[in-house]
């Protein structure tokens, strides 16, 4: 503050601090105003980087989307080709089947009548060769239905003794053959199953045990641990190496290259698609030339008291005599049952080729047991004629379906009417058993 008394250069003295002040506080505006300036030309600059980038965004999430219908379009078009398939394969599976189970009938017929030596051969070769086409079908046919998303399991009780005496039974003539033990350690474990799906599952790693194996034998037994039954199946034969564990699970892969193994490497593939299907785990142990082992678990069921006494083997029962009706419009398959069950079995044969034929021959005398193709004229099935039979005779008759199809809907019918089903090809020995046990 400048005062009266104050001389001139006192004056100028506080003139100059005054005015460097007033220079700093400019300074000091100045520096803030540019601050200011440079804060907003970068919020503007980052606001357009913002909208730019926002703009790359929206772009890329609308080729996302066109990405996503076009996936879409292409997975339905896929789930679409599967269905189709798998309809394909139903539909033609009768009539492939079926020449090739009419084929079964008559080679298993000419088997038992006397031959030569070539004769025999030539008769063993054919049945080999009908072999290797039947579980070839079949597998194809089961893989179709495990990667089909609408497969329906049929989920029971299944006694593991029971199934371990149907394989002992199938399988001893292919381990015979090539000199080798095939053991079965009895069970009274009762699992929780699809018994068709689990029935292939044994049957597929019995089947490729011993096709790798070349000395020794198989063992197939049950161990129970905890809530799971493991389905065991041990083998002596060549191992299976680290890196090739993986691979076996998948389709057309086989061990080695010795043409001379039969198969088309889809077993365990099968094996694969079934355990995960039905939530079975499975498991490999394996040691190079000392034997593998595939475990399967399955959970356990109380198993039932099933006091009494015991049924007698389904072979040994007696059908001589007995009076079977059947149902079929293949004229070949008509020949092949006439000469199983009257030569073969010893019962008494009466054929038809539909509803209303079966029930013109069927008369005022019912048969002791009916057998039925599903698929008949005209669409004429084998549930009809089962069900207009039955009610002609005011009786349950027993009675079995027999069917290319692998269709549940064929399934669910025939337990409703209490109807028992059997699958092409039909084997004599199976049919044999069946009969047996449904005439007991």
């Amino acid at each position: 503050m400048l005062r009266d008394d104050d001389g001139p250069e006192r004056r100028v003295e506080k003139l100059a601090r005054i005015n460097q002040v007033l220079i700093d506080r400019i300074d000091r505006l100045e520096e803030s105003r540019g601050s200011a300036w440079s804060m907003f030309q970068a919020a503007v600059a980052l606001e357009q980087e913002v909208m730019a980038r926002t703009r790359d965004l929206e772009r890329a999430l609308a080729d996302l989307s066109q990405r996503n219908r076009e996936l879409a379009v292409a997975r339905a078009s896929a789930e679409e080709a599967n269905r189709s398939k798998t309809r394909f394969l139903r539909a033609a599976s009768h009539d492939l089947l079926q020449p090739l189970s009419a084929a079964r009938l008559f080679l298993s017929m000419l088997a038992d009548t006397p031959m030569t030596e070539h004769q025999a051969e030539l008769t063993d070769r054919l049945s080999g060769a009908f072999e290797s086409v039947e579980q070839l079908m079949h597998a194809v046919l089961d893989i179709s239905r495990l990667d089909s998303q609408r497969i329906e399991f049929h989920r029971q009780p299944v006694p593991l003794g029971d199934l371990f005496r149907k394989l002992a039974i199938e399988y001893a003539p292919l381990a015979e053959a090539k000199g080798l033990r095939l053991s079965f350690v009895p069970t009274d474990a009762v699992v929780e199953s699809d018994p068709v799906f689990l029935r292939r599952i044994a049957q597929n790693l019995v089947s490729n045990a011993i096709k790798y194996t070349n000395r020794g034998g198989v063992v197939v037994g049950a161990r129970k641990r905890g809530p799971l039954a493991w389905l065991c199946v041990y083998d002596t034969g060549v191992g299976i190496p680290a890196v090739d564990r993986n691979r076996i699970f998948d389709e057309f892969q086989r061990l080695g290259n010795d043409n001379r193994t039969p198969g088309m490497g889809l077993g365990l593939s099968i094996v694969r698609r079934a355990c995960a299907k039905l939530d079975h785990p499975i498991r490999l142990d394996s040691e190079a030339m000392r034997g593998t082992v595939f475990r399967v678990g399955l959970p356990l069921v109380q198993r039932q008291d099933r006091s009494g006494p015991d049924r007698p083997a389904r072979a040994t029962l007696p059908l001589r005599g007995r009076v079977a009706l059947v149902v079929e419009n293949d004229q070949g398959m008509r020949r092949g049952y006439e000469m199983i069950l009257r030569d073969r079995l010893g019962m008494v044969a009466r054929i038809a080729g539909g509803t209303a034929e079966a029930l013109a021959t069927m008369g005022d005398d019912p048969p002791d047991v009916i057998l039925a193709d599903y698929n008949l004229e005209n669409g004429d099935t084998g549930v009809q004629a089962i069900a207009a039979l039955r009610r002609s005779a005011g009786q349950a008759i027993p009675a079995v379906m027999i069917t290319a199809h692998r269709d549940p809907q064929i399934a669910r019918n025939c337990a409703a009417m209490q109807v028992h089903l059997m699958e092409k090809p039909v084997r004599p020995s199976e049919l044999a058993e069946m009969l047996g046990g449904i005439l007991a």
